[in-house]
């Protein structure tokens, strides 16, 4: 039998607050953290719209290490002391062997590519910064919060695109089922507010001018933010020896590819990793209250999800509470799934469904109910949170009361 995994601390921040209560609170109240991008590094961008973090939280973090961080390990570097401070989690010489990180991003360090390019082909110079190479390096976010923290288990980066937090917290997970860890960091961190990525996303013709309207029928496409989100994993047993609050228990995990297109989701791909999910946590349909959707905000992506979930839970997909909390912190790429981690947890603690917030027309193709704009008292014995991603890279997490 596997080892029950728990979750006993989070930490995020992203452009609806800078700690997890504060995203939480923000959730709750529909509040969106999408608006104009205030930074001064976009140029000739034509879509100024994202979901920006306005000012970061006092972190202490010494120059040193700072002129190695790019900004996507500073985020992961704050979220995870946050969550190892909730957690009660101290390291010292007795536990450092058995307590790593995993984090996952979608890009990598692109703040130091963009100065790297900017200096050499519009400037003239003749070099790139010294710390150019451990700044971008997309394993970067995992070896500066296991320095900052003192760990010395399992530690290192994960990337699959959109699903990045999600494919993290699933390796973490196996690191403990495994017992190669008592308690594991993981989650996810992205920054990519930078000119280079949005004339990228330009170019997908998938970017909304205005706002992120998940499942609504005049959604015009995803928008972009910055963030990172952290959870302590640990063996139930490890947690309970050691009095620690346990926030929620992780259920299972399901993981599927779908072997079809670069960017074109499929429905099966879908399908399959909810269905394994599911399998993995003992759970039937009927057992899931609230399912956190991947909801990106295109046209495509939102109904084959609907039709997925039609497809795995049946008579059910009606009675269940679905949001997309993207429609309020924005799509974290690499981030989104342990940002949307923190809105799973706070639903089954609180009895609280954060909605869809931006929704104006029903779309019949996307006819569940997606929670529109208020948040709704329901009682969450489990929920489903979806991350699906460019390459067909599907990673769903089930967690569960205690």
């Amino acid at each position: 039998m596997s080892k029950r995994v728990v979750i006993t601390g989070t930490g995020g921040l992203c452009g609806l607050g800078t700690n997890a209560a504060a995203i939480w609170d923000a959730m709750r109240e529909g509040r969106s953290g999408i608006g104009p991008i205030i930074s001064p590094a976009l140029h000739d961008i034509k879509i100024t719209t994202g979901g920006e973090i306005r000012q970061l939280p006092e972190h202490g973090i010494e120059r040193k290490q700072l002129v190695g961080m790019d900004r996507f390990s500073l985020l992961a570097v704050i979220a995870a002391r946050e969550a190892a401070h909730q957690a009660g989690l101290a390291i010292d010489e007795d536990n450092t062997h058995r307590i790593g990180a995993v984090i996952g991003t979608g890009v990598c360090g692109w703040e130091v590519i963009e100065e790297n390019y900017r200096a050499i082909l519009l400037e003239g110079k003749s070099r790139a910064g010294i710390f150019s190479v451990p700044r971008a390096m997309p394993g970067a976010p995992a070896g500066q919060v296991s320095m900052d923290l003192g760990l010395r288990g399992p530690v290192f980066g994960v990337t699959s695109a959109c699903s990045s937090s999600n494919h993290a917290i699933v390796s973490a997970i196996d690191q403990i089922r495994l017992g190669r860890a008592d308690a594991m960091l993981a989650g996810g961190t992205e920054a990519p507010l930078v000119w280079g990525i949005l004339k990228g996303w330009e170019a997908l013709r998938v970017l909304s001018p205005d706002t992120c309207r998940p499942f609504s029928a005049d959604r015009q496409g995803l928008v972009l933010g910055e963030g990172a989100g952290m959870v302590v994993l640990e063996s139930h047993e490890h947690a309970m020896a050691r009095g620690a609050e346990i926030l929620a228990e992780i259920a299972g995990v399901g993981l599927s590819g779908d072997a079809s297109d670069i960017v074109a989701p499929t429905i099966d791909g879908p399908e399959y990793a909810m269905r394994a999910c599911l399998a993995d946590a003992g759970l039937n349909a009927e057992d899931i209250d609230y399912l956190n959707a991947h909801g990106t905000g295109t046209r495509a992506n939102d109904q084959i999800e609907t039709a997925a979930i039609k497809r795995v839970f049946g008579d059910h997909a009606y009675s269940l509470s679905v949001s997309s909390t993207k429609s309020m912190h924005a799509h974290c790429l690499g981030a989104s799934g342990a940002l949307e981690l923190i809105a799973c947890v706070g639903a089954i603690r609180e009895g609280i469904i954060p909605p869809t917030a931006n929704y104006r027309e029903p779309d019949p193709e996307c006819d569940l109910d997606v929670t529109p704009n208020v948040a709704r008292e329901r009682k969450v014995r489990a929920a489903l949170s979806n991350a699906f991603a460019f390459g067909g890279t599907n990673a769903v997490l089930a967690i569960k009361a205690v």
